[in-house]
C-alpha cells in the first residue's frame, strides 16, 4: 500500500504539468487575449470621445475602429494599428506579454510551486486571496448538495433494488431519467420562473447567499436567511446530480443480491433486514462510498459554476467564468492549478477508501 501511495504521489506533479501546458497552449491559441481587450478598451474609449466631439459622423468612427484580438502579418496587433508603440509595448509589459510564451509558462509553473498565483490583472488583488475568498460559497453550495444527494439518492435505490419491477420502481425511473437528461442549470432556470418572481411566485431571492443587513440580523435569523438563499441553487444542484446515484445504488444492490452468499445467509433463517444491512449493505456500498470524495470534487468546482452564476452566487464557479470572459489569465490558470491539485489528491484519496472500507483491496498488485 505505501508504495503505491508513494507511485501516485510522483504521478501527481506530472499529470499537473500536462494540464496545464494543455490550457496554457489553448490560452495562448484563442484570440482576444488580455492585452487585445485593453487596447480594444482604450480605442473605443478614444473614438467614443471623438465622437462626442465631432457630434457627427459616429458611423465613420465606427467603421474606421480596427477589429482587436487579430495580429498581422508581422505578429503586431490590429488593433494597435494607429496606436504609439512604445504605449503598446507599456501594455504588453503590463501583462507580461513582452516575454516568450515558453518563459512565461516556466515562470508561471516556478512560482505556482510555491502557491504564488500573482495577483489580477483586472480586480488589483492577489489570486489567493480571491480564491480564499470565494471558497465558502462554493464549499456551502458543494458540502449542502453532496449531503443531500447521498441522503436521497442511497435509501431510494436501496428502495428501488429491493422492489425491482414494481410500480414503485417504474414510477421512480421516470424521475430518475428526467433528473438525468436535464441539466441542471435548467432546473435552476425553472426554480426561478417559479419560485423567484420570474413568472409566477416571489418565495425565494434572486441572488446572492445574504440579504442586505445580514449583520444586524440575530443568530438565529442569519441561519434561517442563509438556507432561505441556499434553498434554489441547492434544488437545482440536488435534482441535477441524484440520478446517476440513485442508480448505481440500485444496481450494485441487485448485483449483490443474487450471490452465493445471500442465499446462504437466507438458509440459514437470517431475517431480510439483517442479510440486508448486515451481509449486502457493506459490499454494495463499498464503489458508493469510496467515490464520495471524487463526488464531491465534480460538485464543488464544475457542477456549480452555472448555478453560481445563474443565481449570482459569489463563489468559485462565478469567479473563474468572469475570468475567462475577461482572460485574465492569473486568475484562470491559479484556479485551474490549485483545484487540479485538490482533485489528484482526492483521487488518492479515494482510492485509500476503498482500503478503508474492505481491508481485502491493498492495492499491492498496482504497487508492483
Amino acid at each position: 500500500m505505501l508504495a503505491y501511495i508513494a507511485r501516485r504521489l510522483m504521478l501527481i506533479p506530472l499529470t499537473l504539468f500536462g494540464i496545464m501546458v494543455v490550457n496554457f497552449v489553448f490560452a495562448q491559441l484563442a484570440p482576444g487575449g488580455p492585452v487585445e481587450q485593453m487596447l480594444a478598451r482604450v480605442q473605443g474609449t478614444a473614438i467614443e470621445a471623438t465622437s462626442r466631439i465631432s457630434g457627427a459622423g459616429s458611423s465613420e468612427a465606427g467603421a474606421a475602429a480596427p477589429r482587436s484580438g487579430v495580429q498581422g502579418p508581422k505578429g503586431a496587433y490590429r488593433g494597435a494599428q494607429g496606436m504609439d508603440p512604445a504605449f503598446v509595448a507599456e501594455i504588453e509589459k503590463q501583462f507580461g506579454f513582452d516575454k516568450p510564451a515558453h518563459v512565461r509558462f516556466f515562470q508561471m509553473i516556478g512560482n505556482y510551486l510555491t502557491f504564488d498565483f500573482g495577483e489580477s490583472f483586472y480586480r488589483d488583488r492577489k489570486v489567493i486571496d480571491l480564491i480564499l475568498d470565494k471558497l465558502p460559497v462554493s464549499i456551502s453550495l458543494g458540502l449542502w448538495s453532496t449531503l443531500i444527494i447521498y441522503l436521497v439518492s442511497i435509501p431510494l435505490g436501496i428502495a428501488k433494488a429491493r422492489r425491482d419491477g414494481s410500480a414503485m420502481d417504474v414510477a421512480t425511473s421516470w424521475a430518475v431519467i428526467i433528473g438525468y437528461a436535464v441539466p441542471g442549470f435548467l432546473f435552476a432556470i425553472l426554480l426561478i420562473v417559479l419560485f423567484a418572481g420570474g413568472r409566477f411566485l416571489s418565495w425565494f431571492p434572486l441572488r446572492g447567499l445574504t440579504s442586505i443587513g445580514f449583520d444586524q440580523l440575530s443568530w438565529w435569523r442569519q441561519i434561517l436567511d442563509y438556507f432561505w438563499h441556499l434553498a434554489l441553487p441547492v434544488t437545482a444542484m440536488v435534482i441535477g446530480g441524484f440520478a446517476g446515484l440513485v442508480m448505481l445504488t440500485k444496481n450494485s444492490f441487485l448485483e449483490e443480491i443474487n450471490k452465493q452468499y445471500v442465499v446462504t445467509a437466507r438458509a440459514k433463517g437470517l431475517s431480510e433486514q439483517r442479510v440486508l444491512y448486515g451481509h449486502i449493505f457493506r459490499n454494495a456500498m463499498l464503489l458508493i462510498i469510496a467515490g464520495f470524495p471524487s463526488a464531491l470534487v465534480g460538485i464543488l468546482f464544475t457542477g456549480s459554476v452555472l448555478i453560481e452564476v445563474i443565481f449570482s452566487l459569489d463563489g468559485i464557479g462565478l469567479l473563474g467564468f468572469e475570468a475567462v470572459v475577461n482572460r485574465d489569465y492569473p486568475v484562470m490558470f491559479g484556479t485551474l492549478y490549485f483545484f487540479t491539485l485538490i482533485g489528484l489528491l482526492l483521487n488518492l484519496v479515494s482510492d485509500l477508501t476503498y482500503h478503508m472500507v474492505d481491508p481485502r483491496i491493498t492495492f499491492e498488485a498496482r504497487a508492483g
